[in-house]
């Protein structure tokens, strides 16, 4: 199963909390990226995260000045992340569950980032949905199993050859029959 470690974006570009949006915008233009991760003060703090819609709902669509706005103020913090192990089917359903459009894949520290981009670009739902996949390998499996075991009598027939003295068989098949 294809893992978000194999998909993710390990390109990432951060930037300091106290950086000014105007500072941010340029990097996210100068790196053709859409966000930003922002760096942590210290190993026991959280990771955060500013997008371009961070930028364009907190600051332009208010009015402020994006020189003097820093990145601490219209950040999310903490941000939603990704373990690196999890299985791609896994990462859709949270971006699903929390609307998110990417995420950054962490363990212990920052890896690399997700997107909806790369999970639509890298991975092979479109051309083998899981559901279909699972359908197929059940079906093959149902004729394994009947191919590999023709039962010509039940267990309970075996025993009752094996052991005819046990029981008198005759009031036994009129009682449940």
């Amino acid at each position: 199963m294809l893992k978000a470690a194999d998909i993710m974006t390990t390109d990432v570009a951060t930037i300091s909390s106290g950086a000014t949006v105007a500072e941010a915008v340029k990097l996210m233009q100068t790196s053709c990226c859409h966000a930003l991760i922002v760096e942590r003060h210290h190993d026991e703090d959280a990771y955060g995260i500013i997008t371009f819609s961070d930028i364009v709902y907190k600051v332009i669509a208010l009015g402020k000045d994006t020189a003097k706005v820093r990145v601490y103020e219209i950040m999310s913090k903490p941000c939603i992340v990704v373990n690196p192990d999890l299985d791609v089917e896994y990462v859709a359903r949270l971006f699903a569950e929390h609307h998110l459009l990417r995420a950054p894949v962490i363990q212990g520290e920052l890896m690399g980032i997700i997107s909806l981009v790369d999970i639509i670009n890298e991975s092979k739902f479109l051309e083998l949905p899981r559901v279909a996949l699972l359908e197929q390998e059940l079906q093959d499996a149902i004729k394994k199993t009947r191919i590999a075991k023709k039962v010509s009598k039940t267990g309970f027939e075996e025993y009752r050859e094996e052991l005819p003295e046990e029981i008198d068989w005759c009031k036994y098949d009129a009682l449940y029959s």
